[in-house]
């Protein structure tokens, strides 16, 4: 999408409509401006997006709604609007907010994560559980209709980590509804990442914005350095690739050694590139997006590796799914049992390497519906 002809006379519109209009209403023509692009590449693609951020948006009010009912509840005890209660019926009023809090979280977690895994996994399951029971593929199980929104792990990840900061109070509540819509559908963010956090996105997305040639000239820099990695890096190396791995049998042993390097460089190129353009458009719309790449192949080792690669998505399963698992009950349980019959050396790796494992395990099904990328997520797990 982002080599298209199309998509650059799109930029260059929305970059001179974005500093002609009234500053105040620049975050608002951004907004129009997202649903334009996202609703040129399918209309559908809208509606699920608007689904995504709604539901949080609503769940996020709730929540911030229930944190605020408890601070009120704590400053008319001190203001002594009500009788002081007792130290159990302050615990009792607190776990009972904190309870409304999480089913909200949950139900909103559990649907939007349900969006994506039913878009994006059915298929896979179904094609599985037709070789699975030798089943034909002219049965019910053969379908493959469903759409895949363009994006829908970036977006449907961006609003999650949101909520849950929300949740554990990391961040204030957005109240604005169309403001929460612009953080989910920032358009360059859709095609390749990288995934925002709301606390640093926000910081500069709803500013106006001056014009500034300085933000214009590096951030075309940028997208142009982006350019150039995925045309002439990652697409003329990828011709080499695609002509030694359509033919292993003649091209072994020193060419297959040859191809992976290839391969390695055009991936690298391919998303580097994009997420160079991504953050080259929000420069020179005066908007700051983290680094997602530091020069990962010159790591050390592949731990270091994977805080140098999509280091957005590294950091979302970390923050969001590594810790909150490996204090979870079911492994603190593990944990309990492994240091009860094999000691506490035991106990400390276990509750690590289930986690680690766990995640690896999210990561490869994250990059794609096939048992290629689950492999792939494991092995990156098990020699961490």
């Amino acid at each position: 999408m982002f080599v298209s002809y199309l998509f650059l006379a799109f930029l260059i519109c929305v970059l001179l409509l974005y500093y002609i209009i009234p500053k105040k209403a620049q975050w608002v023509f951004l907004l129009i401006a997202n649903y334009i692009f996202y609703s040129y590449l399918d209309i559908r693609y809208s509606v699920f997006i608007t689904i995504t951020a709604t539901t949080v948006y609503l769940a996020g009010l709730m929540i911030s709604r229930h944190q605020e009912s408890l601070i009120i509840y704590r400053e008319s005890i001190k203001n002594g609007d009500i009788p002081k209660p007792s130290r159990e019926e302050k615990t009792a009023y607190k776990n009972k907010v904190n309870s409304k809090k999480k089913r909200v979280m949950l139900i909103c977690l559990i649907f939007n994560l349900g969006i994506l895994a039913v878009c994006k996994y059915t298929g896979f399951v179904l094609d599985n559980l037709s070789n699975l029971f030798d089943i034909s593929s002219d049965t019910v199980l053969n379908f493959k209709t469903l759409i895949i929104p363009m994006g829908i792990s970036f977006y449907t990840f961006q609003a999650v980590s949101y909520l849950l900061d929300l949740y554990w109070e990391k961040c204030q509540c957005q109240k604005n509804y169309f403001k929460f819509l612009l953080f989910v559908t920032f358009f360059p963010q859709l095609i390749q990442g990288p995934i925002s956090r709301y606390n640093d996105l926000s910081e500069t997305l709803y500013r106006p914005h001056e014009f500034s040639y300085r933000n214009i000239y590096y951030g075309l820099l940028r997208v142009l350095w982006g350019y150039f990695k995925k045309l002439v890096l990652a697409d003329r190396v990828a011709v080499a690739v695609m002509a030694l791995a359509e033919d292993l049998d003649y091209y072994s042993g020193g060419y297959v050694f040859l191809a992976l390097l290839f391969y390695s460089l055009q991936l690298y190129g391919d998303f580097t590139g994009g997420i160079d353009i991504t953050i080259g458009i929000a420069e020179m719309l005066g908007i700051k997006v983290k680094e997602n790449f530091v020069r990962p192949y010159f790591s050390k080792n592949i731990a270091e590796y994977w805080q140098r690669w999509h280091i957005s998505m590294g950091t979302w399963f970390r923050d969001y799914m590594f810790y909150p698992l490996s204090i979870s009950r079911p492994v603190k349980s593990v944990t309990t049992f492994f240091k009860n019959h094999f000691g506490k050396a035991a106990a400390k790796r276990v509750a690590i390497y289930i986690s680690t494992i766990v995640v690896w395990f999210a990561t490869g099904l994250w990059h794609g519906a096939e048992w290629r990328f689950i492999v792939w997520g494991l092995l990156n797990g098990i020699i961490i």
